[in-house]
């Protein structure tokens, strides 16, 4: 996926940017840094995913349907915004529902660049053509997405120990495992997720989500104490679907039987931290950030993160 070019819009100083939402606190989180950084903040939010906070939050607010894209380029315009962000889940089986063009009816501007994905069906529907797409739409228009990680970039969990014991060996070989089958599940752009337990694998997310896939695997293993291995694709494009977590996680897990959360350290955002460590401590769940060099050359290193 083509990466964001490096111009960077002047920090704070009543500069204009613009935010599309999606859903959970993720772009609540962001709207809130960039106020505080001195932005003039104006939102997009994607209708019935946003949170309403962002309304309070933003300087102006917009909510629009997610194929409303020449709307939100009008709207963007008006307040004279020239570099963007998203933040925040879209969930893309709306895509699959009945009469889905009815409850979501595209503008012209959405049937043009997203023709061959939705009518013809001559391009692929996976997260790294569409967001492609969406890229190319907004550069024609004159706007630049942006990483929205570039604006909380605290959001990301460096390699160590987050919350809970440090994972046991047989734990980590299955966390190794997961790695490198969820980092190929990232190539293929299928999903960011998987479940396992003595070396098998339980559950691999699709379009569900993370959340579902940890269910699924719990019905499958009532006996509990499996592994999740959520990871970044291997040439993650931080503008989009950064791998994310919170305490929702934790709660799917706990429901679930989950006994080790792992995430790529770097290259996970965690929202909610302390409110995260606490029900992981509660549950006795551990939560480690990986550093993926540990797998790389062959054998585990632990002492190279802080447990």
């Amino acid at each position: 996926m083509t990466q964001p070019s490096s111009l960077q819009p002047p920090k704070g100083n009543g500069q204009t940017v613009g935010l599309i939402a999606g859903w959970g606190d993720y772009p609540v989180v962001v709207a809130r840094r960039l106020v505080e950084s001195g932005y003039r903040v104006f939102t997009i939010g994607i209708a019935g995913h946003a949170d309403e906070t962002l309304r309070e939050i933003s300087h102006g607010y917009e909510s629009l349907g997610v194929a409303r894209f020449r709307s939100a380029i009008r709207f963007f315009q008006r307040n004279n915004v020239r570099h963007a962000m998203m933040a925040g889940k879209v969930f893309k089986h709306l895509m699959f529902q009945r009469r889905v063009w009815m409850q979501h009816f595209p503008d012209l501007t959405t049937l043009r660049y997203f023709w061959h994905q939705f009518v013809t069906g001559r391009e692929k529907r996976n997260d790294d053509q569409m967001l492609l797409t969406v890229t190319r739409l907004f550069a024609d228009f004159g706007i630049e997405l942006m990483p929205a990680t570039d604006f909380a970039p605290e959001l990301l969990t460096p390699p160590g120990l987050v919350a809970g014991r440090m994972p046991s060996q047989m734990q980590l070989r299955d966390i190794e495992m997961g790695w490198q089958l969820a980092r190929e599940m990232g190539r293929l752009d299928i999903g960011q997720s998987i479940c396992i337990k003595s070396r098998a694998v339980l559950a691999v997310e699709a379009i569900e989500g993370t959340d579902e896939c940890i269910r699924r695997a719990g019905r499958l293993c009532p006996a509990g104490g499996f592994t999740v291995v959520k990871v970044a694709k291997p040439h993650q494009d931080m503008r989009f679907d950064v791998p994310t977590i919170g305490p929702g996680t934790i709660d799917a897990m706990s429901q679930s039987g989950g006994g080790v959360l792992a995430i790529e350290g770097g290259r996970t955002i965690i929202l909610g931290r302390e409110e995260l460590i606490t029900l992981a401590k509660r549950h006795g769940i551990s939560v480690y950030a990986f550093d993926p060099g540990q797998f790389e050359i062959g054998k585990f290193q632990t002492d190279r993160v802080a447990a």
